[in-house]
């Protein structure tokens, strides 16, 4: 783990070095803004501690630089100064800080700071993880091309508008859109186990292999329950689980794996179902020509309280127009 600290006093530069080597992390050091750029973009430390004023390029400067050239590979930046007015805080925040370190810094509050830091990026890591995961599966089938981006995006808008109308259900808060956000990729992660000549067959399924098609829910929830002994993110990895098995449920109690009906299918897969309905139905397919948006909507609105949730349906009603934003946006 590198930690890049850059501030032009040479003393307070030496002081962090010393606190943050006894800590175990190995340091990068710069005497300025623009050396630290020029370390940042060679070696991508971790952690980044700058100070505000420096020449060259001052830490607000070398905050938006990294925010602006970071990509998937999130840097944890702390500011480490004496300007401590409400205005300054807010300015470094709008560029990009995560945190901030008042001098002269106690070795106990930076230790704790970075742990804070490296938590954060500890899980920014396993949600890429699941992002790759998810798209092993699609990398199967050529056919699904942006998918699980376009499901994700569904599904987070709606519970977006569900969350703002404040009614029901009420377990709907920011972790959940968060949660259903990263986790709704994996709903047919169970297709890895799925034989070739069935996943992929072009003609209609006789009821032997729509029966091992159908399978890969319970794959899938399996698969995903072996993972949340050994992780720390039992809450969000649940979700996937509950997505896996149940986002092929119906309303009235007509899917499977478990018959489920009503509330008693997961509000997660409840609404990862109708992303899923609207995604299958506007998608081309070598079995299925494409449908028009308005005939999805049409066909959503009649299977409210059959295959799907009324209250889910009536949230998509509201936003349809952004779903045909997205999958114009991201067409196979």
């Amino acid at each position: 783990m590198k930690i890049l600290v850059a501030d032009d006093e040479a003393i307070n530069r030496k002081l962090l070095e010393l606190e943050v080597k006894e800590l175990g992390y190995k340091v990068l050091t710069a005497k300025d803004g623009y050396e630290a750029k020029q370390i940042w973009e060679n070696e991508r430390p971790s952690i980044v501690l700058t100070d505000w004023n420096m020449p060259n390029m001052n830490g607000i400067d070398l905050v938006k630089h990294i925010r602006n050239n970071e990509g998937n590979d999130y840097t944890y930046i702390i500011m480490v100064t004496a300007m401590a007015r409400e205005d300054d805080l807010i300015v470094g925040f709008e560029a990009g800080v995560d945190d901030y370190l008042t001098k002269p810094v106690g070795k106990h509050e930076l230790y704790w700071r970075l742990k804070a830091g490296l938590r954060l990026i500890s899980n920014n890591d396993k949600d890429m993880l699941i992002f790759a995961l998810a798209k092993l599966t699609e990398i199967r089938d050529e056919d699904t091309g942006n998918h699980i981006e376009r499901i994700r995006l569904y599904s987070r808008l709606i519970a977006e508008e569900l969350y703002k109308r404040g009614e029901r259900p009420l377990e709907i808060n920011q972790k959940f859109i968060d949660d259903i956000y990263i986790t709704s990729v994996l709903h047919d992660i169970g297709k890895v186990g799925i034989p070739d000549n069935v996943l992929f067959k072009p003609d209609k399924l006789n009821s032997e292999e729509y029966n091992v098609i159908k399978n890969h829910t319970l794959i899938g929830y399996k698969t995903i329950e072996s993972l949340i002994s050994k992780s720390q993110r039992k809450t969000t990895l649940s979700m996937a689980g509950e997505i896996a098995r149940s986002h092929h449920e119906n309303w009235d109690g007509s899917g499977y794996p478990d018959g489920l009906n009503g509330e008693d299918i997961p509000l997660s897969a409840r609404i990862v179902a109708l992303a899923d309905f609207y995604d299958a139905l506007v998608s081309k397919r070598v079995y299925k020509e494409s449908w028009t948006h308005d005939d999805v909507v049409k066909e959503i609105f009649r299977q409210s309280g059959k295959k799907l949730d009324p209250y889910v349906v009536s949230g998509f009603l509201s936003i349809e127009s952004e779903f045909q934003k997205i999958s114009s946006a991201l067409a196979e």
